[in-house]
């Protein structure tokens, strides 16, 4: 088959099968790319079908327009179109629901990449709790100091506690959060995701957050 015939017969199935008006430049964008075929050539062949009576040719303003030859499609019936109808009220409602579907997992999922993973959570875990090993390895080195302590040092002390009493508290809370916001989505229970990511708790060091 030459370039030519491959061109007619593309450009024939094209218009039959899309059933539609078109001009020769969107005729020319919508098949270049997949079949490679050069504008001349498409104007041309475009311009050949209709001589030959395969294709249909109107003239609008400047333009012309080609369209499939109806004759060679059968009627369609009221009843047809009524259908065809339904389907398409059908098709655009089920479209409608998608789309709403579609917005409604989107904003989930923007929620869900504001939640900390667990890698990130069972990191700060581990911070606070190398922390939390370091300030009772000090406070026991201060208590062991007993009167030998001055104090301008103790008074120090009890206000860098008062801080590290509140930063335990804070972080306690944000930790809470980010282990609540993973088990939303977590299969099993609150014990078991602790004990997977080996998480321990003050509970269960027996250790109580001091009031003041």
């Amino acid at each position: 088959m030459s370039k030519t015939d491959n061109a007619a017969t593309v450009i024939l199935d094209y218009l039959n099968g899309m059933n539609r008006p078109y001009n020769a430049q969107t005729v020319f964008c919508n098949l270049q790319k997949q079949h490679g075929l050069g504008k001349t050539a498409v104007v041309r062949t475009l311009e050949r079908l209709a001589l030959e009576g395969k294709i249909k040719e109107k003239i609008s303003g400047k333009q012309k327009i080609y369209f499939a030859d109806q004759a060679q499609f059968k009627d369609v019936s009221i009843a047809d179109l009524r259908k065809i109808d339904d389907q398409i009220s059908g098709f655009t409602a089920e479209l409608q629901s998608l789309s709403s579907i579609n917005k409604q997992l989107s904003a989930e999922l923007k929620e869900l990449n504001k939640t900390p993973t667990t890698d990130q959570v069972v990191a700060e875990i581990q911070e606070l709790k190398e922390e939390c090993a370091r300030n009772r390895a000090r406070l026991e080195t201060i208590k062991s100091a007993g009167d030998h302590v001055p104090p301008e040092e103790r008074e120090r002390v009890c206000k860098e506690r008062d801080v590290y009493v509140k930063e335990w508290r804070k972080r306690k809370r944000l930790a809470s959060d980010m282990i609540d916001a993973i088990l939303e989505g977590y299969p099993k229970s609150k014990k078991e995701l602790l004990e997977e990511i080996g998480i321990e708790t003050d509970e269960d060091h027996h250790v109580v957050i001091p009031d003041k």
